[in-house]
Order: structure tokens, then C-alpha cells, then sequence
């Protein structure tokens, strides 16, 4: 679909204002935009019960000016406003449902699988996407099927307040391994953030797309199977995606977060055929360290 312009949305809240309230992103220059090899990037928006964050979210994807964009929203039943809000900007939506799941992970499957883009992304109901971020990835990087893209992922608060910048340093699937030096190295993680990470849509279901028994670290599984699989990661320039951090949501709580990163990182090393046996013991001796040291 066409992305819609600002004046083609709902009005936004009174006293909204800036980006994606009464900002839109550029559109893509017309030799760009009418090109046949310009992909359809699908993005998908699991969403429980966020309805404070809700509409921010789908304004910043409604609003990207990418003219092959497909938008998929997946609510899992929500019980606040959040139907109010989908159905104001359900004519916009490719795709849309509000039911009962088995939680974030599957609703990102099932996205994944309902989608047609060549690339995908998915963004929680309290993220957004930056201003311009699809537009200048296009222009600016372009698009290979074989490489996962990372861009810069800014920080915000619940008032939308930025706080930082950050952009991820895993290079490897070593790299991801390493939680204590590389993924939560002091003083600059380098952690690769969810919503700065564009990917080939193809390539994430040939790996099983992300582990729909994994609710708190299903995004860094993804990228190990990705490595795994034998996918590029590339890290750009582009403003790409906005984490939102806030009391309710589910990393909040450091420590079952934490339990649930090392699990995933000893068993992504038993199943990593291409890490030497010593470099496997190596490895799962300090995830053990930093287990020890965290609790």
C-alpha cells in the first residue's frame, strides 16, 4: 500500500505535537519510489493492552512514505482502548485482528507468515519507527536478501522523551554470545536493540521465524538462529527504530529478563556446530560467571 499522508489520518490528539503527530516523513523521489526492485517491507505490531502507546506506534509506521509499505497488527484481545484506536486507523492496516493469542512471540509468527514483503521488521505497541527511517534506508543502503540490517535505535521515555542513541557492535554469533564483554559490556552495550533491525522476511521463517515459547528473549534467538543460518548483519547510519522504556512492560523486570538471556545463549551454544569445542567451554564458563555475579 501507499503510506497515507498526514492530512489523510485521523487529527491527532489535542496537544500532540512532532513526530509522528503532526510530522511525516519524506516520500521517497519518484525514479526511487516507481522502481520494480524497491521491496514491500511488512511490518507487524504485536499489541496487548497498550493502548496509552497504541496509536503513537501506528502513526509512526502509517506515516513512513515508503509507497510499498504492508502494515499488519495483531492484538491479542486487548481490554482497554486499544480497539477503539484500531479501528480509527483500520483502513490503513493491510492486515488486522483482535483475539485472543498465545502471546507477543506468536503474533509475530503469525505476522511473519501472513505478510508478503521481501523484508520485515516487527515493532511493539510502545516502540515506534523513527521519522524517515524506511525511506532512508532505501535511499541510503538499499536492500541485499541476504544481510540483516541494523540501524540506530534511540531511547525513549513514556512521555516520548529521548534519553540516548544506541547502536548494536554483535558481529558475530560469538559476539552474541558473549553477554558479558560484548552484548552488556560496560560502559556501551553492545546489544542489538529490536526495533533498529530490518531483516529478509524469507530468511526468518527458514529459521522458524522467532521461538513462540520464548516471551522475553525471543528477538535475541532470532538473531543467533539468524547467524546461524549464515546471515550478514550490517550496521548503517539510519535513524531506524525507538525503544520505548516504561514500568509496565515486560524487560522491565531486569532479572527474569536476564534468566531468560543466559538459557537462550547456553542453548544456542549447543546447537552452534560451527564454534570449536574449546571455544564453546570458553563460552558457557562465562555465562556461568556472569549468572553468578547477577544473582
Amino acid at each position: 500500500m501507499n503510506c497515507p499522508s498526514l492530512n489523510e489520518l485521523p487529527r491527532p490528539p489535542i496537544g500532540r505535537i512532532g513526530w509522528p503527530w503532526t510530522e511525516e516523513s519524506a516520500r521517497l523521489p519518484g525514479e526511487i519510489a516507481l522502481a520494480s526492485s524497491l521491496p514491500v517491507v511488512s511490518v507487524i505490531t504485536p499489541s496487548y493492552n497498550q493502548g496509552n502507546y497504541l496509536e503513537e506506534t501506528i502513526r509512526s509506521v502509517l506515516l513512513q512514505g515508503y509507497p510499498k509499505l504492508e502494515y499488519i497488527v495483531l492484538d491479542g484481545g486487548s481490554q482497554d482502548r486499544s480497539l477503539e484506536i484500531l479501528n480509527k486507523y483500520s483502513p490503513w492496516f493491510s492486515y488486522w485482528v483482535s483475539e485472543p493469542d498465545r502471546g507477543q512471540s506468536d503474533a509475530i509468527n503469525r505476522g511473519l507468515n501472513k505478510a508478503t514483503g521481501q523484508f520485515a521488521t516487527w515493532i511493539n505497541s510502545d516502540d515506534l519507527l523513527c521519522k524517515n527511517a524506511l525511506s532512508d534506508h532505501a535511499t541510503e543502503i538499499g536492500f541485499d536478501d541476504t544481510t540483516v540490517y541494523a540501524g540506530y535505535c534511540v531511547y525513549i521515555n513514556d512521555k516520548s522523551e529521548r534519553s540516548s542513541v544506541h547502536r548494536g557492535r554483535v558481529n558475530s554469533l560469538e559476539d552474541l554470545l558473549r553477554i558479558k564483554t560484548v552484548w552488556r559490556s560496560q560502559p556501551h552495550r553492545g546489544h542489538i536493540v529490536q526495533p533498529e533491525v530490518l531483516f529478509p522476511r524469507d530468511l526468518a521463517i527458514s529459521v522458524g521465524g522467532v521461538n513462540p515459547e520464548n516471551h522475553f528473549t525471543m528477538d535475541y534467538e532470532l538473531w543467533g538462529k539468524l547467524f546461524l543460518a549464515g546471515a550478514k548483519f550490517q550496521y548503517t547510519d539510519v535513524l531506524f527504530g525507538m525503544f520505548r522504556e516504561h514500568a509496565s512492560q515486560k524487560t522491565y523486570n531486569a532479572m527474569r529478563q536476564t534468566r531468560s538471556l543466559l538459557k537462550t545463549a547456553k542453548d544456542l551454544v549447543e546447537r552452534a556446530d560451527i564454534l570449536s569445542p574449546t571455544a564453546k567451554i570458553e563460552i558457557l564458563a562465562e555465562l556461568e560467571s556472569y549468572r553468578l555475579q547477577y544473582e
